[in-house]
């Protein structure tokens, strides 16, 4: 039995993820915002308050479960948002929005738990990147940018742990039906004259690739078995075969081949 720590547990990922621990009999902590008006009794695990964009707030949360566990042996960096609009109609305070919570809150949250799972002489750090983080993707290059930023993070987090116990992996998960879709946030200007006809053709593309997508499921799935095995690879891939295979095809085909193909996917001109 380990004790789990899984950020962003109210709903998608988090909650499939944290109730398939729960079932394996773990000892699960779920986070939801402080301002959260749900009711947190339909949860099959303590929620704990948590905004990843605040210090106090991250080092309250990892001391009320370490006052109440004595250890933290899993830390599920799973809290997310994103937001989509073309770059030149994103402002500075969107984009740092986005990065606060995609970034720096895992940043965060990694400071926090580090002491004591270093004091414990071992511990496992599991955080959701994105498919988003290895392929650019048209108006969602924030979002992207955060993806591609957690990947530096993990690999140069894994090499930091070497010898200390402690491992880390991030797990890239493709297009799968969440309510992530229903929860995207546009920026203010998203629809301007210059991008509103070829957003609304590119984003509902990739909508419906979000609606039309495997089970949510498989990401559970693979978060349980992360949790117990063995050892960890530097990342793993989760998604339909044909989002796996995009990753491969970039690495193998020249770039400006495989942007074609990504112009043609989301009818790009």
């Amino acid at each position: 039995m380990k004790v789990v720590l899984v950020t962003g547990t109210t709903s998608g990922f988090g909650r499939m993820i944290a109730e398939r621990l729960v079932a394996r009999g773990h000892r699960v902590y779920g986070t939801c915002l402080p301002d959260f008006d749900g009711d947190r009794h339909s949860f099959g695990f303590p929620l704990l308050d948590l905004d990843v964009t605040a210090d106090a707030s991250v080092e309250r949360c990892v001391a009320e479960l370490v006052g109440e566990e004595g250890r933290i042996d899993v830390l599920i960096n799973n809290a997310g948002v994103s937001i989509a609009g073309a770059l030149e109609d994103t402002t500075i305070e969107e984009a740092r929005w986005q990065m606060e919570v995609n970034l720096f809150g895992p940043m965060r949250m990694v400071r926090a738990v580090l002491p004591h799972m270093r004091a414990q002489g071992t511990g496992r750090i599991l955080t959701t990147g994105s498919m988003g983080g290895h392929v650019g993707l048209p108006y969602q290059s924030v979002y992207c940018a955060a993806k591609y930023g957690l990947e530096g993070i993990n690999e140069a987090l894994r090499l930091e742990l070497s010898g200390s116990g402690i491992d880390a992996a991030i797990i890239c998960p493709g297009d799968f039906n969440t309510g992530f879709t229903a929860a995207r946030v546009y920026t203010g200007n998203a629809r301007s004259p210059t991008h509103a006809r070829q957003i609304a053709i590119t984003m509902g593309i990739a909508e419906e690739d979000e609606k039309n997508s495997p089970d949510p499921g498989m990401v559970a799935d693979l978060y349980s078995r992360l949790v117990e095995a063995r050892t960890l690879r530097v990342r793993y891939f989760v998604g339909s075969f044909t989002q796996r295979a995009s990753i491969f095809l970039k690495w193998l085909l020249p770039a400006t081949l495989f942007e074609r193909i990504m112009r043609i996917n989301y009818r790009l001109p």
